[in-house]
């Protein structure tokens, strides 16, 4: 599963952000079931960030978000996140070490 959400910064903010994301990123990956995190800035347009964390489920990321580091640290940050869907279930995937896989949809 992939979690994404992004947020619009206005430039003067960005130090600040990054910190408070920086430390949002460091409260998600150390719960289980978290198999890596970024947060990122856009190229084309220095106020649109990103933080993006992969789970090995739904429930890992869910049981995360209720965890008491995460939403002292997490939760105050996910609530600046520009209002759209954020959980993407994996439908194909590559690595360099397994190559590529391909799921079935839990949506049907």
């Amino acid at each position: 599963m992939l979690a994404v959400t992004r947020y619009v910064v206005p430039e003067e903010e960005a130090p600040a952000f990054r910190d408070q994301a920086d430390g949002a990123l460091a409260a998600l990956v150390a719960r289980p079931g978290c198999t890596g995190g970024r947060v990122g800035r856009a190229v084309d347009d220095p106020t649109v960030w990103t933080l993006t964390t992969s789970w090995e489920s739904v429930g890992a990321y869910r049981r995360a978000l209720s965890n008491a580091d995460v939403k002292l640290r997490a939760v105050p940050l996910m609530y600046r996140c520009v209002d759209e869907p954020t959980a993407f279930e994996d439908l194909v995937t590559w690595d360099p070490v397994a190559g590529t896989a391909r799921y079935e949809s839990d949506l049907s």
